[in-house]
């Protein structure tokens, strides 16, 4: 059965692909190296013995995607990752995000709703649930209005993909996911980050090898137990076999409605600076950070209530937090020796 992996060269994508391909799927990627490399074809068939087929094509491009389908009609599932995904950056430049993030989608469901079936998994995020009123956050918590315009781009997502698949043959999963880090055990593949890292781990990894000078924490006046910011952080292996959980789902049609939604974390929040210390705990070393103003479109704290995943889906976060960092820094050691 061929799937296709939009941002399949990117951190988590890369990964999916190799689940994919462990579980006898027949891959075919789809990525404009925006924000990722060729090479990572490399790490995915050294880990997995084949290769997945590679399309290099910009999905904001109508034809190029009407034309990627016609090449491939067999196509049975699509599992979307590419998208723009720096809150930061996202402030700074809406338009880039809503161009890449929702035209995409929309171009890619108008080919998907002539199938007379279709299994989509969207890469959603716990930023729709903004600042949630009460932690863990479940699935029933509100979507809060978005505080920056890539979480608004995921909860626009998610109402297309609902409206969409209330008058089409497709069904949807919504993977809402907290924090991914880490990388494969194998040190093949992880995050790449394309210039400087707008995420955590990447920056301190990078500060550990001393590429950068130090670390800046956003914000340490917080109301959390160091003043730091809490996030719920998830290993990338971990998440992509909730892919690959939810597209057989899909697949085998034991969906119970037309579009699902299920959080992707581990359920325990971990602040920044105890993010650090692991890093310290399993590096053996000593992290230059310093603290700094808050950040705009930073919330303050976000874990996850897995009880649906763990329960419907029979998934459940393996890795804990020490060893999603310890992946994460054998990975850039590897890539910088």
């Amino acid at each position: 059965m061929k799937i296709l992996v939009t941002g399949g060269l990117g951190f988590i994508g890369s990964h999916t692909v190799v689940e994919l391909q462990n579980e006898g799927f027949e891959v075919v990627i789809i990525d404009n190296l925006s924000n990722a490399e060729e090479k990572v074809l490399e790490g995915i068939i050294a880990i997995t013995g084949k290769k997945p087929i590679f399309e290099k094509l910009d999905l904001r491009e109508k034809n190029s995607v009407k034309e990627f389908f016609t090449k491939h009609a067999d196509v049975a599932g699509v599992i979307h990752f590419a998208a723009s995904k720096a809150v930061g950056e996202s402030v700074e430049n809406p338009l880039l995000y809503y161009e890449n993030n929702i035209n995409a989608l929309v171009y890619l469901l108008q080919e998907l709703q002539q199938k007379t079936d279709a299994s989509f998994i969207f890469s959603s995020s716990c930023t729709v649930y903004g600042q949630a009123e009460k932690m863990p956050i479940t699935e029933d918590a509100s979507v809060q209005p978005a505080i920056s315009p890539y979480g608004n781009t995921k909860q626009i997502g998610e109402e297309i993909i609902q409206d969409v698949a209330k008058v089409s043959n497709i069904k949807a999963i919504l993977l809402r996911y907290f924090n991914p880090i880490g990388a494969h055990s194998s040190a093949e593949i992880g995050e790449l980050p394309i210039g400087v890292p707008q995420n955590l781990v990447p920056f301190i990894t990078q500060t550990g090898m001393g590429l950068r000078k130090e670390l800046s924490v956003f914000g340490s006046d917080y109301p959390t137990s160091d003043g730091t910011c809490v996030r719920d952080y998830i290993h990338v292996v971990d998440l992509a076999k909730a892919h690959v959980i939810a597209l057989k789902r899909l697949i085998e049609n034991k969906n119970e409605a037309k579009v699902e939604v299920f959080n992707v974390g581990t359920g325990t929040g971990s602040t920044v600076l105890e993010v650090i210390q692991s890093f310290e705990k399993v590096s053996g070393q000593k992290l230059p950070y310093k603290l700094v103003d808050r950040r705009e479109g930073d919330v303050i704290e976000a874990y996850a209530d897995t009880q649906k995943a763990n329960k419907i889906l029979g998934w459940k976060a393996e890795s804990t937090l020490d060893q999603a960092i310890e992946s994460a820094w054998k990975w850039e050691k590897k890539i910088r020796s």
